[in-house]
């Protein structure tokens, strides 16, 4: 099995990741949709978008997305953008408040399995912001990049008196991005079990979906009413 979390070779530059920060700060922080997963304050930004505006943090598989206004102001942001050669779909700015907590869930078909990376760049963080994937704690820094298998089971605790704030990028699995996770000791050929949800695990990952209705989730939806 591959790791549930790993740190990729590459960091970046904390003064520039903040100094970008701040120009995103007169702009929207909308609230999360799935109110369920999370107690206290969870926003999000976005540089890139399905509709293409700021306010729209939503992030499904396989919709076309476009960049936002807020990305043109943002070039170092866009250079990170660029190091990762591959298709990029959603690209955000997660911000989670002081003494807030994003509850233990999942997010379906997010492993690199899945031919899809979801990749975390904090920017604004402290030693009491407690990131777990699958019950093990992810010692994220400022200005590392780090991938983690969303599908496992995750949550995050900030129980300091500042916001932690990352940059988030979903990335498609490629040729390039193979031959990367190779060099961190992925085995690209390996294909997880189907994971097998209780009645009860998968009435409540159907309530989640259904809160914004999507192509994207009336499959996930129609799979799991079929298994």
């Amino acid at each position: 099995m591959n790791p549930s979390s790993s740190k990729l070779p590459v960091s970046f530059s904390i003064d520039k990741l903040q100094k970008e920060l701040a120009l995103c700060e007169n702009d929207l922080w909308t609230p999360h949709f799935n109110t369920g997963r999370y107690e206290g304050n969870w926003t999000s930004v976005s540089l890139r978008s399905q509709s293409g505006l700021i306010n729209d943090i939503t992030a499904f598989p396989n919709k076309g997305y476009k960049n936002t206004e807020l990305l043109d102001r943002c070039q170092y942001f866009k250079e990170i953008m660029d190091w990762f050669q591959c298709e990029k779909e959603a690209v955000r700015l997660l911000r989670l408040g002081p003494d807030s907590e994003i509850k233990e869930h999942v997010d379906n078909d997010t492993s690199y399995e899945d031919g899809f990376f979801r990749i975390h760049i904090p920017i604004i963080t402290n030693s009491e912001v407690y990131f777990y994937v699958d019950k093990k704690q992810v010692p994220m820094k400022m200005g590392e990049c780090w991938y983690a298998n969303f599908q496992l089971q995750h949550s995050v605790e900030n129980k300091s008196s500042e916001p932690r704030i990352h940059l988030t990028l979903d990335c498609i699995r490629n040729d390039w991005s193979d031959k990367l996770f190779t060099e961190m000791g992925f085995d690209i050929n390996f294909s997880p079990e189907k994971v097998q949800y209780s009645d009860e695990e998968k009435q409540k990952i159907i309530a989640e979906l259904s809160i914004n209705p999507s192509e994207a989730a009336a499959k996930i939806i129609a799979d799991l009413l079929a298994e």
